[in-house]
Order: structure tokens, then C-alpha cells, then sequence
């Protein structure tokens, strides 16, 4: 196969850029203009086209795509260019964005020129940021022969970046990137315009009728200063916070503030209306979401941009501000945004997402052997079609059941979702002020006392998870001392001292940058460094990382799996969806669970489990 190296140089302005609009809007708008491109093939000469757009199609066509590989920095970008405005699709598809992410972390800057400076590749020119407002008509043949020369630098050093990470990067991962760029580049799903209409609708309206009830006007409902006025008059004392960005006080008035979430429930109903008020126009998100969506369904179909190791995990998140990772799931109106997202004519959605793969990963990592058995007993009811509520191996009624001192099936809805939550959050070393704040307003309420004797009840059932937190802790002295050290299951973890890192299953590394420790109040304290500062980490948290990374490794290659048969279309957190004719429903519904049950060779011994839905749209599965 060939590698074509691509990097398309276009037309911006001032408001006309993708720094004002998403990479989904610039490339589909009207005012898009390709000003030239470079191509190099394997390691031949950089060739340097311009000219119009038929002129460019015909000019790209004479390169063999169908077998070939498309390299770009930033291939969402390019890669749409290539396939939205040109009609090409080449065989796969390459980005060294994405592999700098992956190999240096997200916690620093992998643009081409940061890049190129760190592997001392060279040097990025600045000639794009001389030509803000010139259309190709505007350049001098001089002009356009330096922009050329510039154009030819940048697929120059994305060449030799691939070639400089290509030894030492997974293969399995290069997939994962032309799997995800894919959702992209390559969009199958639709959106319905109407149903994104109507929604609109109700939110504004909703909107509307919470600032007239509050009999205030909007400008002192959205000014911090003035609100907080408002409240002090009602006899209200405004919560405040410690901001994390500035270090200074200010005051907390965000939707995850819980001093102020909890004034929904003031017995003052003014103060209820003005909280209420407040969040409604402040939390603007599904309302600016979905006039996106609107927008997006007269341009075309849905592209899905998903960021391929987005997080210090190896997760996939969010991207082009359409954040399809945090779709609305619970209020008046969730799953409206998601009951717009059509499949294509013709074909279903098949959405499946791993059961409790987090909480299987570390009793597994731990050799909880247990709990083990415990998921290994409940995954054989649900094979055998064991209605839920008649499970005798159920892990939270069990984990209740512990808590509580009482048989299973006397335990409650509210007693369940104690143990589901003690299942879920425990595990990584939480403490019994968190653990009672997650459980702060639900149907379950507890006090702090209570919360404090669950978590022990919980430490006292898992030894083996309480001595992986001190295995973990132990790993961080080992990597500050340059020394090798033991983590988990033997063969699944190691310790790389030199590079302050944890190898994973995918070959990739789990990093703590700069790690180091110093005095606390709690005795050695370790923190690394992130973008905005230093993080702490812990035993705790460092098995919370390697659980979602170990869990997003497995993830990545079940994806893999299904999409060898079906077209891959998104993945949230655990989930993944595909898209199967509608005559192949049953046959790929049960094919998409064999995948999500797939075990790889290195996790051999870990039992786990999905649900799947099927539907026209994707509120449907």
C-alpha cells in the first residue's frame, strides 16, 4: 500500500476561520476555497498544486487513493477536504495528531510545529498567518510560490514525524484511528430536522417562562455581581468557592456547585424560581447544541467528531462543539437530541455498551476472586435469560446485602442502588465524604456517619482491591526512584521508571509527567504535571486511571471486531454503535454482543457482559 502524505492550504478571514466556526461548518461553507495542496507519495518529492477546484479533483485523481494510505496532521480536517469536496475516500486513513497524542500525552501541545521541535525535526513556517483574507485570485504568482514552499514544509515534517513514530506505534492503534476518523470523514447518520425544531421550541419557551416567573430581568439573572445582589435581598447568603483557575474566591454559582444546586429546594419559592431561572438561561448547552444540529441537517449528514485519545486514559471524547459524548439522558426532555439521529435509509443503529467493565476490570486486576465469581455467576442468568429482577447473583444487591446484614431478596430499590454506588465508587479508594456528597439527594439519602460505615464495610469485603490502592502507591515511589516495580495482575502492567509511566495491554503508556513528591499534611504527597498546573495523584487514583485505560484498551479492540463486519458510527464512553442493513438486523445484533463479550488473550479470566439495543434512530437503542 502507498502513503500519500495531503495537506490542503485554504482560504480564511477574520470571522471566516476554525477558531469562529467548527471544522464540520468551515469546509461545508460556501465561502470554503482550497488556495493549493501538497501531496508527497511514499518518499518522493513534495508536489505543490493551485488552481479551481475541478482543476485540483482532476489533479488529485491521477493518485492511486483505493490503495493507498492519506497521511495528515490533523486528518479530520484534511481528510473532509479529500472526501466532502473532492468524492475521494482512500483506503485508509493516517494522522500524526493523533499519534503525537497518544505517544506524548494530552497533557501537551501536539501541534506539527510543537511536534517538530520536540523531535527535533525541524521548523514550521509562519507564511498561513500572512494571508488571512486572500482568496487565490489575490496571490502574485511569488506569492503563491512561498505559500507553496510553506505547504511543502508542513507535509514534509508530517512525513517524517509518521516514519519517526510509525517503529514504535501499535499497529491495532493505527486502526483505531482510521476507525474513528471514519465517523467523520466518511458520515452515514442523519438528522431530523422537524423533531430538532420542535425541541428548540420547548427549550425557549421553557426559558421564557422561567425568567417571567422569576420576575427579574435577564441581565441581573446573568450578571454574577447582580444575582448575588438578588439573593442577599430574598435574605440569602450567596454560596462562594475557591475558583481552580484564578486561586481567588468567587462566587459558586455553576450547575455543580451543590451549595447552589441545593437552593432549588430553599423554602423560599422566589429563591427557588431564581435558581431555577438562573440554570435554565445560563445552561445553554442543548439549546446551542441543538440549533447546531438544526444547521447541520441543511448542510448534509451528520458527521461525528470524535477525538481519538482525547483523555490522560486513551478515552475517545468530544470535538467540533457538538459533544456527542454527553447527549442529555435525564429531565423533562432527554433523548430528544438522540431520537433525532437517524441511520441511513435502509439501516438500523445497533448501540451496545460494556456492563460494569470498569468494576470487572479492577476486581480482575486485583484478583478479587469473589467478586469474580460473582459476575461470572450473573453473566450465565443473563445468558440464560434470567429476568433482572429475579437474579440471585446480582453484584449490588449482593454488595447491599453485605452492607445491610439482610438476605438479597430483602433488599430494596434504595438499598440497591446503595450497593451500586458502593460497587462503583468505592473501588477506587473514595472516601466517606465523597461517597456520602454522591449520594446526597437521592432516593437514598444517608448521613456522613453512614456513609463512613458503608465504605468500611466495603474495604473490609475487597482486600485484595485495599492492597492493589497500596501496590499502586508503592508503584509511584518505584517510578520516582528509577526502580521496577509490580502492579496488578502479572503480564498485564509494567512499570516504566525512566519515563514516570504504566505500559498498557495496547503498548501505549499511561503517563505522570514530571512526577514528583513532597510533604504533606497527610504525610508524601505526589502530583504530575497537566497543562494547567500539577495534579495530585494516589494509589486510589492511579487504579482508577488503569481501569479505564485497561477498560478502553478492550473497548478499542471490540471495535475493532464489529467494525471487520458493520460500520462503526460513534462510541460513548463503553458504548459503541454501528449501523446494519434492516434485513441483517437479528444476525448483526447478536454478532455486535459476541464483540462486546470478546475477551482479549491478555485479560483471559475476565468475565464480561453488554446490553444492546436496536433502532431507526439512536434515542431508539
Amino acid at each position: 500500500m502507498d502513503l500519500i502524505t495531503i495537506d490542503f492550504e485554504t482560504y480564511y478571514d477574520r470571522e471566516f476561520s476554525l477558531t469562529k466556526l467548527t471544522t464540520e461548518e468551515y469546509i461545508r461553507d460556501k465561502r470554503f476555497e482550497v488556495i493549493g495542496i501538497g501531496i508527497k507519495v511514499n518518499d518522493g518529492i513534495v508536489e505543490w498544486a493551485s488552481g479551481t477546484e475541478s482543476q485540483l479533483k482532476d489533479w488529485l485523481l491521477r493518485f492511486d487513493w483505493k490503495n493507498s494510505g492519506a497521511l495528515a496532521h490533523n486528518a479530520m480536517f484534511d481528510g473532509a477536504i479529500l472526501a466532502w469536496r473532492f468524492g475521494i475516500l482512500p483506503k485508509l486513513w493516517l494522522d500524526t495528531l493523533c499519534m503525537g497524542r497518544a505517544l506524548h500525552g494530552v497533557e501537551v501541545s501536539n501541534s506539527l510545529a510543537a511536534l517538530a521541535q520536540r523531535e527535533q525535526l525541524g521548523t514550521k513556517g509562519v507564511e498561513v498567518l500572512t494571508v488571512a483574507g486572500m482568496r487565490r485570485e489575490d496571490f502574485s504568482r511569488e506569492r503563491l510560490a512561498r505559500y507553496g514552499d510553506y505547504c511543502v514544509t508542513d507535509v514534509e515534517l508530517t512525513y517524517l514525524l509518521f516514519r519517526k513514530f510509525l517503529p514504535v506505534f501499535p499497529k491495532k492503534e493505527l486502526k483505531l484511528i482510521d476507525t474513528t476518523l471514519r465517523m467523520f470523514i466518511e458520515p452515514e447518520l442523519r438528522l431530523e430536522r422537524v423533531l430538532l425544531q420542535e425541541h428548540l421550541q420547548v427549550i425557549q419557551e421553557q426559558k421564557a417562562k422561567l425568567l417571567a416567573d422569576s420576575g427579574v430581568e435577564a441581565s441581573d439573572l446573568m450578571s454574577n455581581p447582580k444575582f448575588a445582589e438578588v439573593l442577599k435581598n430574598l435574605g440569602v447568603t450567596p454560596p462562594r468557592k475557591i475558583s481552580p483557575t484564578t486561586g481567588k474566591e468567587t462566587y459558586a454559582f455553576a450547575k455543580n456547585d451543590e451549595e447552589f444546586i441545593a437552593l432549588i429546594h430553599h423554602p423560599d419559592w422566589r429563591v427557588q424560581g431564581l435558581v431555577s431561572a438562573r440554570l435554565g438561561l445560563k445552561s445553554t448547552l442543548e439549546e446551542t447544541r441543538t440549533q447546531r444540529f438544526i444547521d447541520i441537517a441543511e448542510r448534509g449528514t451528520l458527521p461525528v467528531p470524535v477525538k481519538y485519545y482525547a483523555a490522560h486514559t486513551g478515552r475517545w471524547g468530544g470535538d467540533d462543539k457538538i459533544n456527542l459524548q454527553n447527549l442529555p439522558s435525564r429531565g423533562e426532555n432527554a433523548g430528544k437530541l438522540k431520537s433525532a439521529i437517524l441511520a441511513p435509509e435502509g439501516y438500523s443503529i445497533i448501540d451496545s455498551d460494556s456492563s460494569q467493565i470498569e468494576a470487572r476490570v479492577l476486581a480482575w486486576l486485583a484478583g478479587q476472586e469473589d467478586l469474580l465469581e460473582v459476575f461470572r455467576k450473573n453473566n450465565e442468568e443473563i445468558l440464560a435469560g434470567v429476568k433482572k429482577k429475579d437474579f440471585k447473583h446480582d453484584p449490588y444487591k449482593l454488595m447491599a446485602s453485605q452492607i445491610y446484614g439482610k438476605p438479597t431478596t430483602e433488599i430494596t430499590d434504595p438499598e440497591r442502588f446503595v450497593g451500586k454506588t458502593t460497587i462503583l465508587g468505592a473501588g477506587y479508594g473514595m472516601g466517606a465524604v465523597k461517597f456520602h456528597a454522591q449520594l446526597k439527594g437521592s432516593e437514598a439519602n444517608i448521613d456522613l456517619d453512614e456513609a463512613r460505615r458503608i465504605v468500611e464495610v466495603y474495604r473490609r469485603a475487597n482486600p485484595a482491591i485495599t492492597g492493589l490502592w497500596r501496590q499502586a502507591q508503592l508503584a509511584l515511589v518505584a517510578m520516582l526512584r528509577d526502580e521496577p516495580a509490580v502492579l496488578g495482575k502479572s503480564g498485564v502492567l509494567s512499570i516504566v521508571p525512566l519515563e514516570r509511566a504504566i505500559l498498557l495491554p495496547s503498548k501505549l503508556m499511561l503517563r505522570y509527567d514530571d512526577l514528583k513528591a513532597q510533604e504533606g499534611e497527610k504525610g508524601v504527597e505526589f502530583t504530575y504535571k497537566v497543562r494547567k498546573g500539577r495534579t495530585r495523584i494516589y494509589g486510589g487514583k492511579v487504579i482508577e486511571n488503569v481501569c479505564q485505560a485497561i477498560a478502553r484498551c478492550i473497548i478499542g479492540e471490540q471495535m475493532l471486531r464489529i467494525a471487520m463486519k458493520y460500520k462503526v458510527v460513534l462510541t460513548v464512553h463503553d458504548a459503541i454503535a454501528c449501523i446494519c442493513k434492516d434485513e441483517e438486523i437479528e444476525e448483526a445484533q447478536a454478532y455486535v454482543e459476541e464483540c462486546m463479550r470478546w475477551v482479549p488473550k491478555w485479560a483471559a479470566g475476565l468475565p464480561l457482559n453488554c446490553e444492546s439495543g436496536v433502532g431507526k434512530s439512536y434515542g431508539d437503542c
